[in-house]
């Protein structure tokens, strides 16, 4: 595993079950409003501190997520997309960079084909059998709970960066 986990340069995760909790709240007004966790959003930012690149593809439209995407500082953000697939063989073609060198965080269905895909599937705690399956790594923490932080971490733990990013923390190096 730390063999596949060294050469991930990039970080793609779905958002509803995985970035969220998955549940669609409506206001009184019919706003879709959507749950997110802000450690995983710092998971994020300390992923970008350490030049790995988060992508997110979701199969949803929503303007919540474009904001919260942007808040992050994300760049590559696809959204109503359901074959998967196409985005990562995309994104590997533009980047000149290997599947293997991919990590995909998924928790349902639409997510079985681009985790099939990559050189580390990860699957959040919740998620569907058929995910996890495939996963070469699972969270101990439900969608939308932290589970990106957490696979994030495992990340950049086996990548040997984590501690050096704690320390630029303490020290207000960021």
């Amino acid at each position: 595993m730390k063999e596949i986990v060294k050469n991930i340069k990039v970080i793609i995760t779905d958002v509803d079950g995985v970035l969220t909790d998955g549940g669609l709240y409506y206001s009184e007004d019919g706003l879709l409003l959507k749950k997110f966790n802000v450690q995983d959003g710092l998971g994020i930012k300390l992923a970008q501190m350490a030049n790995l690149e988060i992508i997110v593809i979701t199969g949803l439209k929503s303007q919540a997520v474009k904001q919260r995407i942007t808040e992050l500082g994300i760049q590559e953000f696809y959204e109503g997309k359901l074959k998967k697939q196409d985005i990562i063989k995309k994104i590997a073609k533009e980047k000149n960079i290997k599947f293997e060198e991919m990590a995909y965080i998924g928790d349902d269905w639409v997510d079985g084909p681009p985790m099939k895909m990559v050189g580390l599937p990860m699957a959040v705690k919740n998620a569907q059998p058929e995910i996890k399956a495939l996963a070469k790594w699972i969270s101990s923490k439900n969608g939308g709970d932290g589970a990106v932080r957490e696979a994030i971490n495992f990340i950049l733990r086996e990548q040997g960066k984590l501690e050096a990013l704690w320390e630029r923390w303490l020290n207000q190096e960021f």
